[in-house]
């Protein structure tokens, strides 16, 4: 896969806050288009207030990051929504309206994001869904649909607006092993596609099945498996 010269991620010197408290200092890594890297540490370690600071929930107040072309530390809450487009969020609790059908939460984001054509939305949603997999649920309501089915209508909603790079916090973190399987290979299928993935995950299982680039966020800092080898589970340097 030929990556392009501007990665989709990059940060330098960064720090990264939750209130007053600093998580994790001198972050410095890019994600080239169309990789696909895994977030890992314990609990509490900062995948994800680093996940919140990519995608803009987080203010940035040290160092320089750019997200899809737009300068974090510049960023006005006006520019926040235009990032948004660029990007794909999973959520671990999905985050779905639950008194809307698959078709209608996927149509609440479009509209949010500036599509106006109603035929251009039906079209839209239509081709999301028939890529995860679920072209015949789109007048289903959440809570009819297994977890796995959930996660995947929250990986179509994060494809609506073809983002450069897909922002996943734990998206296999509640389903039986099976199902993350299965939503692991439509990740995979995704990147392959030429989207970039950030996926936060504990599951390492799913990380020795599938080897790809590893940063690790452990005592305030984060650890580059491009930059230096170590165990997944100790941290230890090998």
């Amino acid at each position: 896969m030929n990556f392009s010269s501007s990665p989709v991620v990059s940060l330098r010197d960064v720090a990264v806050y939750q209130d007053v408290n600093t998580i994790l200092s001198n972050v410095n890594f890019d994600i080239e288009k169309g990789e696909f890297v895994y977030l890992v540490g314990r609990t509490g370690s900062g995948k994800s207030s680093l996940l919140k600071t990519l995608y803009a929930d987080l203010p940035l107040y040290t160092g320089v990051a750019a997200v899809a072309g737009f300068t974090l530390a510049k960023l006005s809450r006006k520019q926040v929504p235009f990032l948004r487009r660029k990007i794909g969020i999973i959520f671990q609790d999905f985050q779905l309206l639950f008194d809307r059908t698959v078709a209608e939460n996927l149509a609440f984001v479009l509209k949010a994001t500036g599509w106006r054509n109603t035929s251009k939305r039906k079209q839209r949603i239509s081709e999301v869904l028939m890529r995860v997999g679920l072209d015949a649920s789109a007048n289903k309501m959440p809570h009819q649909l297994s977890g796995g089915e959930q996660q995947r209508v929250v990986v179509a909603r994060a494809l609506l607006n073809e983002p450069l790079i897909l922002f996943a916090d734990e998206p296999t973190g509640n389903l039986d092993p099976a199902v993350a399987d299965d939503i692991m290979s439509l990740f995979l299928e995704i990147n392959n596609s030429g989207t970039a993935v950030l996926m936060a995950t504990h599951n390492y299982e799913i990380i020795n099945r599938y080897p790809k680039r590893v940063l690790k966020c452990e005592n305030g800092r984060v650890i580059d498996s491009k930059e230096e080898a170590f165990d997944l589970v100790s941290g230890y340097r090998l």
